[in-house]
């Protein structure tokens, strides 16, 4: 059976469908990835000829993806259209709209390959679990429960890298590459989908749900992709690096001697130790990024349900900064039940503890996240599921009174956290209705330069010099880069207003977003 995976460019290479394909390659099926806009894409998938074309979707992009499968059927009508990812998960009533023949819930490797393999032997395939059908001779919904989470991830075995590197070299090429340790997370955070998909997916308790890979398959993968692409900075997208104190000394003892490749990671405050910090900075860690998300102790805690306190979040900035290692934060604006001060106060926060690449998001209160019940239940007006914004850091989805003011704070803030001078003229610039589009010009650019920063730590602590690895250069050439993408986006216009109206053509042709522009971050 042959698999096609459609997908947009995203800022880092999606493990996902690299783990999906993995599955599929190893069960005898074929996988291939196509990346849009392209302007062959139609010929291309002709050309391939799928039993299977897969889509993963977020809430925002779902429409758009729908359009493109709906296109996609118009040349090959029999081809069956699966739809995962975490808007297929929580709102599986998708599979309702025309054109889409089955969403996938939840974790999809051994769920794809039952699958392929009831297809390839012409069976029946409507009792597949974890899969949501319409079926193609009555138009019947059928839903099927949730097989068991995956215990052992380490037998998934290595992500397949080669689907996503054939179809999009700019990952390929990259000299920073992403990796993760475990699935799942113990936290309760109401913003987030892992909550929901514990408790409202698979009803599972914190030990089956969360599941960590061995050391020694980490760095067996690590030194694998070193072997066969190029790397030299490892990108740890782990929720929570330092979850387990055993798997973290192991960690930071065989890493540098086995792998010696700079490294960044995400903790969490309330679990970090001074230690952590130490034998991480022994290890080879570079960056470490701790989720600030408010200082407001009301929105935090009450609100998204962070559970850490203000002195642990300066505790753990302080020791990083100690070590010598770039501290970054996560922050979140446009929490319900928060007040512009409390904002400005998550700025200050940012600004108190030196924090070199402050990050921050505008809340969004997905379907079956617990934000989006006490986003409800507070009063305020909530942008349908079908009228979410695509760039979901580029505008919030409630609809509160000083919305401009959420949104200009959200473009300005890593400028303020890096330039505090600038903080009294703050409070009247975001409401400057007519600044919005500077103001992200300004967060788009500023955002770039941050992760050339970060790119020139990653050359240093790898003994690498020249003017290739001096910030301004790669900043430069970033944005010339980037500047190629969108005469790119500009010459493909027409062929994508070909297949959909103007309105989803805009969305297809989205290489130019903040999420594009600091592609590798």
């Amino acid at each position: 059976m042959k698999v096609l995976f459609i997908e947009e460019f995203l800022p880092q290479e999606m493990l996902g469908i690299m783990w999906l394909s993995r599955a599929i390659k190893d069960a005898g099926h074929e996988s291939k990835c196509l990346f849009i806009p392209d302007k062959e894409w139609i010929q291309k998938v002709v050309e391939y000829d799928p039993d299977v074309v897969c889509y993963s979707m977020t809430t925002g992009m779902h429409l758009y993806l729908a359009d493109v499968n709906r296109k996609v059927k118009q040349v090959l009508p029999k081809v069956l259209s699966v739809f995962g990812g975490p808007h297929a998960t929580f709102s599986p009533e998708f599979v309702e709209l025309d054109g889409v023949d089955a969403v996938c819930r939840g974790e999809g490797e051994q769920a794809i390959v039952e699958l392929l393999g009831r297809m390839r032997d012409k069976r029946d395939f409507y009792d597949v679990q974890n899969f949501w059908f319409k079926r193609r001779d009555t138009g019947e919904i059928v839903k099927n429960e949730n097989r068991p989470l995956v215990a052992d991830i380490d037998e998934l075995g290595f992500p397949d890298r080669d689907v996503i590197y054939e179809a999009g070299a700019i990952y390929k090429d990259s000299d920073r590459k992403v990796f993760v340790s475990q699935r799942g997370c113990p936290m309760p955070c109401s913003f987030c989908f892992h909550h929901a998909m514990k408790k409202k997916v698979y009803n599972a308790r914190n030990s089956a749900y969360v599941r960590k890979r061995s050391v020694s398959h980490l760095i067996a993968e690590i030194n694998h992709v070193r072997e066969k692409y190029n790397l030299k900075f490892v990108h740890f997208l782990d929720d929570i690096f330092n979850l387990r104190n055993d798997w973290l000394d192991e960690f930071c003892e065989r890493y540098p001697k086995e792998v010696g490749l700079p490294f960044d990671v995400i903790l969490m405050a309330n679990m970090t130790t001074e230690d952590h910090i130490k034998k991480l900075k022994q290890a080879g860690c570079v960056y470490a990024r701790i989720a600030f998300e408010a200082a407001s102790d009301y929105v935090r805690n009450a609100v998204f349900k962070k559970n850490t306190t203000r002195q642990q979040l300066t505790d753990a900035a302080g020791w990083i900064k100690k070590y010598g290692i770039r501290l970054g934060s996560l922050n979140m604006l446009g929490g319900p039940g928060g007040t512009m001060a409390d904002e400005f106060d998550t700025v200050k926060l940012n600004i108190e503890c030196k924090v070199d690449h402050p990050l921050v998001s505008l809340m969004q209160p997905y379907p079956m996240f617990d934000i989006a019940d006490m986003t409800r239940e507070m009063g305020y007006a909530v942008a349908g599921y079908d009228d979410f914004p695509q760039k979901f850091n580029r505008t919030t989805s409630i609809l509160f009174d000083n919305k401009t003011e959420i949104e200009n704070l959200h473009k300005l803030f890593p400028i303020l956290v890096r330039y505090p001078w600038l903080m009294p003229m703050a409070p009247k610039a975001i409401k400057l209705r007519f600044m919005q589009k500077p103001f992200l010009i300004g967060y788009m650019l500023f955002s770039e330069w941050m992760v050339a920063e970060q790119a020139k730590i990653y050359s240093h602590a790898q003994g690498l010099k020249g003017p290739r690895y001096w910030a301004w250069v790669d900043f430069t050439r970033r944005l010339g880069t980037k500047g190629v993408l969108r005469v790119y986006q500009v010459l493909f216009a027409r062929v994508f207003d070909r297949y959909f109206s103007p309105k989803q053509a805009q969305l297809a042709l989205q290489m130019g977003d903040e999420r594009v522009v600091a592609h590798m971050d």
